[in-house]
């Protein structure tokens, strides 16, 4: 899910000029971030502990617990349904001369390891929902297979954690339903987050860095990936038949794998969900998780050297690997935030480039969002400042957004007396210009060269939050409202109604079809077309799966016309 994070971005000119909803977004990136759909597990100590080792126990443990991986033997958890591994190391601690490093081996053990924690998260400020973590040594990932299955190799589906680059961990899905229920192994790793992660830094370009800086974290996916090839036939997995899954900033991170050289082979297929992948031009504020250009990330980690008193560049790595966690992790969301740098390296190319030229990896997609994505995002931001969104300051903010002739436009299209509160009709704006109409445009250039699956999750009475207020609108299909059909969670009741819950089967079957066979559609299910120009795509709700105009939906036609 989206990190709610906002933060008090360096952008110039349209620093100076954001006001309303722009200021609140400001202060919200700062004070608070919404956590993905947080699943069992949650903050538990990490499986690096001295004592995470164990020779022998004094109860037996039924021997498919039990699995040897390249670096040695790992005992889990037997539910009724699955077998659960947790706190895997798949890289060695990226701390003191390894922070801002690229990934390296995790050492091997003897014995048989303890895996029936996860490890910790990786470092990251607290938020509204999300707990405090300073630790470094955190790249781990968790498996999750059958308890029983009748294929010898399962499909692998790697599922890479959102929250804005910022926030968040692997051990927060539960994914024992997807993998009992679609037969198939699903990875979820942690990778360095916020300033430990994403930093781009001239000084940090050398020595253990094999790119240049700024996509450590995404070196880490990497690594984790390069796991999965060695490690999934032990788990009864097919270790050439692997599908790279994400939400929000892991839908972006799956994005910029289609483009990486360095990630080419190490998966076959790709789901894209709620993903913000190609850069500014649908910005309803800062820029905290698109991939961005080197020039612009360097700045910035110029900038949190100076803030940390490391300005010498002959001394400026040491500086920064000698602060302590506590004292970074304040400026993982300040000034440009977190997220993939684009130049060189890991990233050579942007992925908007790379999609409208057809040099990425043409692998089988499915890629979509929900309906009402930026419910989400107001409501939380209404939460956080205490300020509820009036038509005055609704006005105010599409003013600063599109300016005057264009704001004029888009308020005679989107009138506040329309919706039940001016936090819907903004909502909806927001929605339409940076959501529904750049993914339809993203659609049209994956399909010209590759399978592509598009969807809209468009369940209107998803469940809500138990820890967040719900707003004075009908909260609909909000951003990460999907992954609870998907995972178990914590912070999301899930689906409820018997509607609900055909829908989750629904959408798991769809989900884990593809990973099989890179196409969704299985007898017994509806029909799922690939995408096509026209703008239809699959829309998934619990009373009616069926087809969906995503550009009459979201009047892309009229958006079009605006800013360009």
């Amino acid at each position: 899910m989206l990190d709610m994070k906002l933060q008090n971005h360096h952008d110039g000119p349209r620093r100076r000029q954001r006001s309303g909803f722009s200021r609140r977004l400001g202060v919200l990136l700062t004070a608070t971030v919404l956590a993905g759909a947080a699943a069992v597990g949650g903050g538990a100590a990490g499986a690096g502990a001295a004592d995470a080792m164990t020779n022998s126990r004094k109860t037996e443990t039924p021997a498919d617990a039990v699995v040897s991986t390249d670096a040695g033997a790992v005992r889990g958890t037997l539910t009724a349904d699955a077998r659960l591994f947790q706190g895997i190391p798949y890289a060695a601690p990226p701390v003191g001369k390894l922070r801002w490093a690229s990934p390296q081996r995790a050492a091997s053990w003897r014995g048989i390891r303890d895996a029936t924690k996860p490890g910790d998260r990786c470092a990251q400020a607290g938020g509204l929902i999300d707990q405090e973590s300073t630790a470094e040594d955190c790249l781990y990932l968790n498996v999750t297979t059958p308890r029983v299955s009748g294929a010898r190799k399962l499909p692998v589906m790697v599922w890479i954690h959102g929250n804005g680059f910022i926030n968040g961990a692997g051990s927060l899905y539960g994914a024992q339903q997807l993998a009992n229920s679609g037969q198939v192994v699903v990875v979820s790793p942690n990778y360095r987050l916020g300033i430990f992660g994403f930093l781009a830094h001239p000084a940090l370009d050398h020595g253990g860095a094999r790119h240049l800086s700024g996509n450590f974290g995404l070196e880490d996916q990497q690594a984790a990936l390069r796991w999965v090839r060695r490690n999934a036939a032990a788990f009864g997995g097919d270790p050439g038949n692997v599908t790279i899954f994400g939400e929000s900033a892991g839908g972006t991170s799956v994005c910029s794998h289609l483009v990486a050289p360095g990630s080419a082979g190490l998966f076959q297929k790709a789901i894209v969900q709620s993903a913000e992948c190609t850069g500014r031009k649908w910005s309803p504020g800062p820029p905290t998780w698109f991939p961005l250009p080197r020039s612009e990330r360097e700045q910035h980690g110029l900038e949190v050297a100076a803030e940390l008193h490391c300005t010498d560049p002959r001394t400026a790595a040491a500086c920064l690997r000698d602060k302590k966690p506590e004292e970074l992790t304040k400026w993982s969301d300040n000034g440009l935030g977190s997220g993939p740098t684009v130049g060189g390296g890991v990233l050579p190319i942007s992925p908007d480039r790379a999609f409208a030229t057809g040099r990425y990896h043409q692998v089988p997609i499915i890629q979509g969002t929900t309906r009402d994505e930026h419910r989400l995002f107001t409501a939380a931001i209404e939460t956080a400042t205490g300020a509820v969104t009036t038509p005055a300051s609704y006005r105010e903010e599409m003013q600063t957004l599109f300016g005057p002739s264009d704001a004029a436009r888009v308020l005679a299209r989107y009138p506040v007396d329309k919706y039940r509160s001016a936090g819907e009709a903004l909502s909806a704006v927001v929605t339409d210009w940076a959501w529904g109409c750049p993914v339809l445009d993203r659609d049209r250039a994956l399909a010209a060269q590759t399978p592509l699956y598009a969807y809209e999750f468009a369940d209107e009475t998803a469940p809500w939050f138990s820890t967040l207020p719900k707003p004075n609108f009908p909260t609909g299909a909000f951003h990460g409202a999907e992954l609870q059909y998907l995972f178990n969670d914590e912070q999301l009741p899930g689906p409820s109604t018997p509607a609900q819950q055909q829908l989750s089967a629904t959408m798991i079957r769809y989900w884990t079809q593809f990973a099989r066979t890179g196409n969704p559609n299985a007898p017994g299910l509806p029909r799922w077309q690939p995408f096509q120009n026209k703008g239809h795509v699959q829309s998934l709700a619990p009373t009616r799966i069926t087809s969906a105009d995503l550009a009459k939906e979201h009047q892309c036609a009229f958006w079009n016309t605006i800013n360009s």
